[in-house]
């Protein structure tokens, strides 16, 4: 009867406790960075030419504040601290330190509170450290839920900050503790699990951004009296002070696209272009022009544009805007035609508002990663056309039994390519010409869009086929 009792004794430990594991070991390319003012963070050799191959180095530095340190964002998996409150971790240092621990989950926002601990080495070479989160160190309370990242600070005494701060290095390796599965991550902005990208690709994230195979449409020849030009090859720019505002939540990087300057957004929300030494007066201009390319599906998404006016004042006084969607006029075409946008719009379709002192510029869209071209205002009439008619259409007949005539206004079109309501492309042709006949005799009846392409951009027409 005893024999049973403790087996099931220790069935039950088995069972209600879980096992740590080695989260981070530093042998493959984790994620870290150093905070205010430490002296350097980077993955190197085991400093006691011991077994432990790589580990990571933090450097004190006096320079910097008393609280400087570095954070580790756990790629594979999460700390799990509900039930054990423990984590292990080998530390290196040859004189004797307090090492200040804090675990925080700031990746996905969980409820999981802020929590630390310290642990005091002796300066012997390598100890492991046992930091227990149930201390509420500075501030923090008792560690309860998953945690996406570590903090290491090397200038903690024990019940405060060292004042100045230290010269001197400490090394970390073998972080153990219980592991919990990551959940959803493709906003984490970090690659894990199955992704092939930073939050894309794998089998539950979005594809990762294709960049467009060609350069964006080539601008006209204008007068340079007639252009104002935040970006663009064909121009002379003004002087753009940050493409990336303080206050913006989204990145932006310079690329090139078929050897042409491109910028590539990767949006959160929205981007914040600022260019206050250049300000401008846009009254007397008519109209607006973009180019941008994704390859995220457009169905009931957005692309925002909106410049600030500030009226010669230190702040906004009120706003232009244009909300580009499949409803507008030009749309944000669905389905997507894997090419490029042109936007190109008189001024008068934005929100009415003065515009004689425009000082920001700002793009606000859920499509993700979008490459953008040739931003730019001007005066007179588009690309020499007599009016806002860029590319008109006429269809017919429409509904029609086996082909439609496909006619325009001025314009040559270079590509043709019809899509069915699930948007699988199921014709494509190359008329070169204003007016060309598209054979749907192959067509089962039903209701398809045509996506036409000119020199002056993409529309879009819906085709019935009875």
């Amino acid at each position: 009867m005893k024999k049973i009792t403790y087996l099931f004794f220790l069935l039950t430990v088995s069972i209600g406790y879980s096992q740590q594991v080695v989260l981070e070991d530093f042998e493959g390319t984790p994620t870290f960075s150093g905070f205010e003012g430490l002296g350097g963070v980077s993955v190197t050799a085991d400093p006691g030419s011991g077994p432990n191959g790589q580990v990571l180095e933090l450097i004190s530095s006096s320079a910097g504040q008393p609280w400087q340190g570095a954070e580790l964002i756990v790629q594979s998996s999460l700390i799990d601290l509900s039930t054990d409150k423990t984590v292990k971790v080998d530390v290196y240092s040859s004189a004797a330190f307090t090492m200040f621990a804090k675990a925080e989950d700031k990746v996905n926002t969980s409820a999981s509170p802020a929590s630390a601990a310290d642990q005091a080495h002796s300066g012997s070479g390598w100890e492991t450290l046992t930091f227990t989160f149930n201390e509420g160190l500075d501030g923090t309370t008792t560690a309860n839920g998953t945690y996406s990242q570590i903090a290491f600070f090397p200038n903690w005494n024990g019940t405060g900050w060292n004042t100045p701060a230290g010269d001197f290095s400490v090394y970390v390796d073998n972080i153990k503790a219980v592991s919990a599965s990551l959940p959803e991550t493709c906003n984490d902005g970090i690659q894990n699990q199955d992704e092939t990208g930073v939050d894309c690709g794998g089998s539950s994230c979005t594809p990762c951004a294709v960049p467009p195979s060609a350069a964006a449409p080539t601008p006209p020849n204008r007068n340079p009296g007639d252009v104002i030009s935040l970006f663009s090859d064909a121009y002379s720019d003004i002087t753009v002070d940050t493409w990336s505002a303080s206050w913006d939540d989204s990145d932006i990087e310079d690329v090139q696209i078929a050897g042409n300057a491109t910028k590539k957004i990767t949006f959160t929300n929205f981007i914040g272009v600022d260019f206050q030494s250049s300000r401008f007066d846009a009254s007397t201009f008519t109209h607006f022009h973009i180019d941008f390319y994704t390859n995220t599906p457009t169905l009931d998404k957005s692309f925002n544009l909106k410049y600030s006016n500030w009226a010669g004042g230190s702040g906004e006084v009120n706003a232009i805007e244009f909300s580009t969607t499949n409803a507008s006029n030009p749309a944000l075409t669905n389905p997507n035609p894997g090419t490029w946008y042109s936007l190109d719009m008189p001024l008068s379709s934005w929100t009415p508002g003065a515009r004689e002192d425009l000082v920001q510029f700002l793009i606000t869209t859920n499509l993700g990663v979008v490459y953008v071209d040739n931003i730019y205002i001007y005066k007179g009439t588009p690309l020499g056309l007599n009016d806002f008619d860029l590319v008109s259409f006429k269809v017919f007949p429409n509904p029609a039994r086996d082909s439609w005539t496909i006619r325009t206004k001025n314009e040559e079109m270079s590509s043709i390519q019809v899509f069915d309501i699930l948007g699988k492309q199921v014709l494509s042709i190359t008329p070169n010409s204003s007016e060309v006949k598209v054979d749907g005799s192959g067509l089962t009846s039903g209701l398809y869009f045509a996506q036409i392409k000119t020199r002056n951009g993409i529309n879009s027409v819906k085709l019935v086929k009875q």
